[in-house]
């Protein structure tokens, strides 16, 4: 699918994340990327063969009084 050279991370790929966006929808909250995932604002993604990846985002540290 990718056409870039070097060519972008395959979908099943450990870094597949890093691939060209090629079409990005902010007001939506999504884009996808030349491999064919989508990826969401959570983090969230949809793989081409119709996976699900759940969101993964790092909760921060909470601050705690002494």
């Amino acid at each position: 699918m990718c056409s870039h050279q070097p060519h972008c991370p395959t979908a099943d790929s450990p870094d597949h994340h890093c691939a060209v966006i090629v079409s990005a929808h902010p007001e939506q909250g999504w884009s996808l990327l030349c491999n064919g995932i989508i990826v969401f604002d959570d983090t969230g993604e949809l793989l081409p063969d119709g996976r699900v990846v759940s969101p993964h985002r790092t909760v921060g540290m909470l601050a705690v009084a002494a």
